[in-house]
């Protein structure tokens, strides 16, 4: 106190020392103008729930959340870290092993540890109910047959090459077991009370600690049972479950499962999961399946190589278990290595080169039928190969795939995985009973029991919004409506138009004829086109790139003028390679709008679909909603309103290398809602947050993301948007404070940037599908009706939140959209803002049903899965590990996208 100084007060030393405080003074606050603290910026979180909706029919439903009793507790769970290490200090690298050690620690000093129940997290923490008998314990165990752990890649056999004689007998002998020093030292205590205060919607940062004891625990319940562990899922080792796919790779069910708060207490939420797996059994079964080729001799071993690092194999006829590094150079009959023998003499160590080949067939007397001219799988380290011929090595179960799926395997998986309410509800019924959670004594311990029957909450079904067509009204059904019989309500011209065909068997005459006969039926003046482009026999064979080069070459000889639209016939559906070279060269250098069709069976409806999104991206509208129309649309038509959709894609988890697109779509026009234009930018690969939105290059000059879309929507509606409603799709609760401060604050400087005085309302919304609440009629088998909105019971006890069901599932179970009002500014009644949401389902110009999300996120998404088309990056990832775009030379540069041309720019190219 003596020596506090406020800063700036005449120069150091200038003023006398301040007299000393007497012991009993009350020291008085003086009115100071200015704060001596900098003001720190306002973190924001998501706001409270503002009361019910009350419109719509009243539907009771079931839910797969499973009431969770609590007894009312005033103890403490202890969190402890683990360390492992050897016997010489080396601590233990190996995933997987943890489990083993902590289960013979508490075999092995039971006493010691007061017989506490442990929930250890596989990794470096564990959690007890009540404290330990000391901060600070150490133990040292002994672990036999380490070689048999599913996830031990640290006990390769020792010799140089394939194992020999002295290696096996080593292993053979008690030598196998390894000591282990565990270390468990005391971190924090967390109040169970925790639980019982967020119910009552105080949200503490104990809670989430809490909440994260009890998932561990379910995970830890499921690994004694030997099941594979994704997150909060897990697959037990039973082929009943497993479904094949293609590829060499199944589809594994098992079961997710989590407690969440809610408004009624807390609940378990339990739903079918499904999990990528690679086929178990002969790796060379695997391999022929994966590469799609006739026998081993057709294989390319470079890629089975990627593909095979670190799998687990055993290999016969020992059941060893070994993680794979790699294949041998040479094949089998050619691979050799030093084989360690006793010479007779003095018993000093001999050692011959012999071949893999050799060893197997003639020291070990083991018959190899087909593999002495393959490669030899390795399981040993870089510098010291351990080489096992392939026949002999077989693929453990339960190995987790995590490529991307191709599309073919993706909708195998779809089809074979979908499960009707019904089938799902009892499904889900038969696990809780199965689990029997009843059993795990840390649950018991803490006052945990878990409820047999689906929560019943209150649904409610809100009427659909009624659509314009052409000059007339009509009242979807089911969430669907048609256009036969119909005008489109924006008809855009098709005129100065061609067709490109690359050689796909089609009439072509035919389909042109027909597509001008189906336009004037709605109401679309489709001219005829300047030509038909046929792709010459001689270019079929050539790279992508170059066929679409040749073909432009042809158009541009042939056309007076640049088109303003093009018809590409492609030869194969979905995965065509022309594609994103097309689009590239189509939309970024001629500004030309393109429609790609693989025609197949082409019908009425076939080219009606074709003439929606053609009419979308040449600036048409197919339908609108009437109080768009009117418009009359609560709060957004009264003030300027922009509506953004924000989607960052990423590669599929395999790929840690290739950039993440983050696309930000905007609504123009307004009062209208359902035309939309993208803007779409690359980023560092796996980062969620999007960096782009506001980008100062100078004083004056912003490159982001945002001051884009405002200028367009200025622009287009003459207005500044007074109220600006954003939803972000893809975010995890644990990072709504970072959407709500982190890109809510780079949107307000893009906005300040634009102009100071401006200050527009936000409405922040998150829109999530990857959860796992389903719903249920209990009184009908059907999926529930569309337009069923949830705000009670299973939603937040305090946060605003509410599950929504737009469109009318039709195969399997729906899966509701679970949509988090994180701010708003702008005052909507709930009511108004669950309408809003219904209706931003029914504007999405490809299809005449309602979608399961609100379009602006579905058509960030399509911007975001296009563009990236459009680069193809190399997969280098199967060879390399960088992860997150560092190298150790510091960030690598991200590839930008190529930038569109002016004229489809503003376009619904992506539509």
């Amino acid at each position: 106190m003596d020596s506090f100084e406020p800063e700036g007060n005449g120069s150091e030393g200038s003023l006398p020392p301040p007299p000393p405080v007497p012991p009993n003074a009350v020291p008085v606050i003086a009115d100071q103008g200015l704060p001596l603290e900098p003001v720190k910026k306002v973190s924001r979180v998501p706001i409270a729930r503002r009361g019910l909706g009350s419109r719509g029919s009243k539907l009771p439903i079931l839910t797969n959340h499973f009431k969770v009793n609590v007894k009312i507790n005033d103890g403490y769970f202890f969190h402890y870290s683990v360390a492992f290490s050897y016997e010489d200090g080396r601590p233990v690298e190996g995933k997987g092993v943890g489990r083993k050690i902590i289960d013979r620690v508490q075999e092995t000093y039971d006493s010691e540890l007061a017989g506490k129940d442990f929930a250890y997290d596989g990794e470096k923490s564990l959690f007890t109910v009540g404290p330990l008998p000391r901060n600070k314990l150490e133990f040292t165990v002994v672990l036999e047959d380490l070689t048999f752990n599913r996830n031990n890649g640290n006990c390769s056999p020792d010799g140089h090459g394939s194992p020999n004689e002295s290696d096996k007998k080593r292993m053979r002998r008690p030598n196998r077991s390894k000591t282990f020093k565990v270390e468990i030292s005391y971190a924090a205590k967390i109040p169970m009370q925790a639980i019982t205060n967020a119910l009552r919607g105080q949200d503490s940062e104990n809670f989430q600690e809490a909440i994260r004891v009890l998932d561990i625990v379910l995970r830890q319940h499921a690994a004694k049972q030997g099941c594979l562990l994704v997150r909060q899922s897990y697959f037990h080792n039973d082929p009943r479950s497993f479904t094949g796919v293609g590829g060499g790779v199944l589809g594994c069910r098992g079961f997710h499962s989590s407690f969440r708060t809610t408004q009624s207490g807390l609940s378990l939420n339990i739903d079918v999961s499904t999990t990528m797996i690679v086929q178990p059994g002969p790796v060379v079964d695997f391999l022929i399946a994966n590469q799609n080729v006739r026998d081993p001799f057709s294989i390319d071993w470079a890629k089975a190589k990627r593909t095979l690092k670190n799998l687990r194999v055993q290999t016969s006829p020992a059941n060893q278990e070994y993680k794979i590094t790699g294949l041998s150079d040479l094949p089998c009959r050619e691979q050799t290595f030093s084989l360690k023998r006793k010479s007779g003499k003095d018993g000093s160590d001999e050692s011959e080169e012999v071949t893999v080949y050799d060893y197997f067939v003639n020291h070990r007397k083991i018959e190899l039928r087909y593999s002495g001219d393959l490669p030899c799988i390795n399981v040993g380290k870089p510098k010291r190969p351990t080489f096992f011929p392939l026949e002999l090595c077989s693929l453990v179960s339960l190995q987790r795939y995590t490529k991307s799926l191709s599309t073919l395997q993706r909708s195998s998986l779809v089809e074979k995985s979908r499960q009707k309410p019904q089938e799902r509800m009892k499904v889900l019924s038969d696990a809780l009973k199965n689990n029997k959670y009843d059993s795990e004594p840390m649950l018991h311990n803490c006052g945990v029991s878990i409820s047999n029957s689906f929560t019943e909450v209150e649904g409610r079904v809100l009427q659909a919004p009624r659509l314009m067509f052409g000059d007339r009204e009509e009242n979807p059904r089911n969430g669907r409506w048609n256009l036969n019989n119909k005008k489109i309500v924006q008809p855009s011209r098709i005129e100065k138009w061609a067709v490109v065909n690359f050689s796909a068997r089609c009439d072509t005459r035919g389909l042109v004829r027909d597509l001008i006969k189906c336009g004037g039926m709605k109401g679309v003046l489709v001219e005829e086109p300047f030509c038909v482009f046929e792709e010459k026999p001689q270019f079929r064979r050539d790279p992508p790139v170059i066929r679409v080069e040749k073909m432009f070459e042809e158009i541009q000889s042939k056309l007076p003028g640049p088109p303003k639209f093009l018809l590409c016939l492609l030869p194969e559906r979905k995965n065509s390679d022309l594609y994103g070279p097309w689009k590239r060269k189509n939309l970024s250098e001629f500004g030309v709008v393109t429609q790609c069709i693989a025609p197949t069976r082409v019908n009425d409806q076939y080219l009606t679909n074709v003439l929606m999104k053609v009419n979308a991206k040449l600036g048409g509208l197919n339908s609108m909603l009437s109080i768009e129309h009117t418009p009359s649309i609560p709060v957004v038509s009264k003030d300027p309103t922009i509506i953004l959709g924000m989607d960052v894609s990423h590669g599929s988890p395999g790929q840690s290398d290739i950039p993440s697109i983050a696309a930000v779509v905007s609504s123009r026009q307004w009062p209208l809602i359902s035309k939309y234009r993208a803007c779409v930018r690359t980023q560092s690969p796996k980062v969620e947050m999007i960096d782009n939105l506001f980008k100062p290059v100078s004083e004056k000059e912003d490159e982001g993301i945002i001051r884009e879309l405002l200028v367009d929507f200025y622009a287009t509606s003459k207005r500044k948007p007074q109220n600006i409603i954003i939803f972000r799709d893809g975010v995890s609760e644990s990072q709504f404070n970072q959407v709500l401060n982190i890109e809510l604050n780079q949107i307000i400087e893009a906005c300040k940037f634009l102009d100071d005085q401006w200050c527009p309302k936000f409405v922040v919304i998150v829109a999530q599908k990857n959860h796992h609440t389903k719903f249920f009629q209990p009184l009908s088998p059907d999926n529930v009706p569309p337009g069923t909105v949830i705000d009670n019971k299973i939603c937040h006890p305090r946060n605003y939140d509410f599950y929504l069901c737009a469109h009318a599932g039709m195969i399997g179970t729906t899966r509701p959209t679970h949509y988090h009002v994180l701010l708003d500014e702008i005052g909507f009644s709930p009511d108004d803002l669950e309408g809003l949401v219904h209706s931003l389902s029914y504007v999405y110009q490809r299809s005449t049903t309602a979608i399961s999300v609100v379009a602006p996120v579905c058509y960030a998404h399509l911007a975001a899965t296009q563009m990236g088309q459009m680069i193809k990056f190399e997969d280098k990832s199967e060879t390399c590990s960088s992860h997150g775009g560092l190298s150790s030379a510091g960030p690598v540069p991200v590839p930008q996208l190529p930038k569109l041309q002016e004229n489809v720019r503003n376009s619904m190219f992506f539509c």
